[in-house]
C-alpha cells in the first residue's frame, strides 16, 4: 500500500496530537502543515496544552512543507489527505474547499455545527468523487473497541442496556474561550457518546434529555435514547460541571444477556484513576481482558491508519463514516432541543 501523505491544517492541541500520532502510524506520513502562526510554523509549539497527552514543545519540522495560507496547503501536490484540526465553526467551509481542490478530507469531530453544513460536506464529497471522513476517536481506544466488538460479535448475547458517562471540568486550556462557539459541551464533548451509541446500538428513534442551562447554553445533560420495543435501554450523562480537581472522567457499563462490561477512567487531581475494563460473566467469574496500548497517542495513530487505508483503497470507513458523524451531530442538537423544551425529540424524520 502506498504511503498516504497528510497535510495538517491548524496547529493547536488537536493538530499537535495528530502530528505526534502520525509519527507512530503505519501507511501515512505528514507531508505538510498549515498554520497562521509564524511561531508554530517555525516549530515552537511550547504554548500548546490540552486535557490529555503531552504539552507542546520545540518540533523539528525539517522535511515537512510549511504553509501560512490554507489555499497553499490545498495547492501542495505532495498532500493526498487534508487533515482538518481547525475550530469547529470552520469545519464545513474548509472541508468543502479541500474536496473541491481534489483532496480527500479527514476532519476532527464534530463533523460540523449544523446538520445542513454536514449535508453539504457529504454532498460535496460525492460530487467531486473524494472521501470525507470524521475523526471520532472513541472506537480506537482499546476499551471502547473491545466493547464494540463484544456487542457486534454476539459472544455474550444481545445488548439489553447501556450507560455512558463523559464529564469534564470547565476548560482553561487551549482555545477554551472558543468552547461555547464550538458547540459547547453538548456538542463538542457529548458528540463522542452519541457517535458511539450509534455505532454500537444503531440510530435511536428519539431522544429525551434533561440538563443544566447557563446563559442559554446547555452545559450538562442526561439523555435517554429511544429504540423500538425489544431494543436496548440506553442512557448517557455528559457535560462540563465537574470542579477543577477532576478535569476528565469517562466510562461505560454494558449489560448483555450473559455478561456485564464495565470501564471507568478519572483524572483526579492530576492523578489517573483507572477501573480497567472488566467482564462480569453470568456465573460470577471476573475477567480483565488483555488490551492494546492505552496511550491516547496510539489511539490517534490507529485512527490515522484507518483513514490512510480508506484513502488507499478508495473505500468508506465504518469507523470514520461521515453519515454516522452527521447522525451523531443531529442527536446532540436534538438533545439540546429536548433540554430546552422538556419534550422528547423524534430523530426518525432526520435521515
Amino acid at each position: 500500500m502506498a504511503t498516504i501523505r497528510i497535510g495538517i491544517a491548524g496547529i493547536g492541541f488537536m493538530g499537535m496530537i495528530h502530528y505526534l500520532a502520525a509519527q507512530r502510524a503505519e501507511g501515512v506520513t505528514v507531508a505538510a502543515l498549515q498554520s497562521r502562526s509564524a511561531k508554530k510554523r517555525a516549530g515552537d509549539w511550547t504554548d500548546i496544552q490540552g486535557n490529555f497527552g503531552p504539552r507542546g514543545g520545540m518540533m523539528d519540522l525539517s522535511g515537512v512543507r510549511v504553509h501560512e495560507r490554507f489555499e497553499d496547503l490545498l495547492a501542495d501536490e505532495t498532500v493526498d489527505l487534508v487533515d482538518l484540526c481547525v475550530p469547529n465553526p470552520e469545519h464545513s467551509c474548509l472541508a468543502i474547499q479541500a474536496l473541491e481542490a481534489g483532496k480527500d478530507v479527514l476532519v476532527e469531530k464534530p463533523i460540523a455545527l449544523r446538520v445542513d453544513d454536514a449535508d453539504a460536506m457529504i454532498a460535496a464529497a460525492r460530487r467531486f468523487g473524494r472521501l470525507v471522513m470524521v475523526a471520532h476517536i472513541l472506537p480506537f481506544f482499546p476499551e471502547f473497541e473491545f466493547a464494540y466488538q463484544a456487542v457486534a460479535s454476539g459472544e455474550h448475547g444481545r445488548l439489553l442496556a447501556a450507560h455512558f458517562t463523559r464529564v469534564i471540568s470547565r476548560p482553561d486550556w487551549g482555545n477554551a474561550g472558543d468552547f461555547v462557539s464550538g458547540g459547547g459541551p453538548a456538542i463538542d464533548l457529548h458528540v463522542h457518546d452519541t457517535h458511539f451509541v450509534d455505532l454500537v446500538c444503531g440510530p435511536p428513534r428519539a431522544v429525551r434529555s434533561r440538563g443544566v442551562v447557563e446563559s442559554g447554553v446547555v452545559i450538562h445533560l442526561d439523555t435517554h435514547y429511544h429504540y423500538p420495543d425489544g431494543g436496548p435501554i440506553v442512557s448517557a450523562v455528559s457535560g462540563a460541571l465537574a470542579t477543577a480537581g477532576r478535569p476528565f472522567s469517562h466510562g461505560f457499563e454494558l449489560y448483555l444477556e450473559r455478561a456485564t462490561l464495565s470501564f471507568r477512567f478519572d483524572n483526579l487531581a492530576d492523578e489517573p484513576r483507572l477501573s480497567p475494563l472488566t467482564i462480569i460473566h453470568a456465573n460470577g467469574q471476573i475477567e480483565r481482558p488483555q488490551l492494546g496500548s492505552g496511550d491516547p497517542i496510539d489511539a490517534f495513530a490507529r485512527e490515522l491508519e484507518e483513514a490512510g487505508r480508506a484513502v488507499a483503497g478508495r473505500v468508506e470507513s465504518r469507523m470514520l463514516s461521515a453519515s454516522r458523524a452527521r447522525r451523531a451531530l443531529r442527536s446532540c442538537l436534538a438533545e439540546v432541543e429536548s433540554v430546552l423544551t422538556g419534550l422528547a425529540v423524534n430523530l426518525s424524520d432526520s435521515e
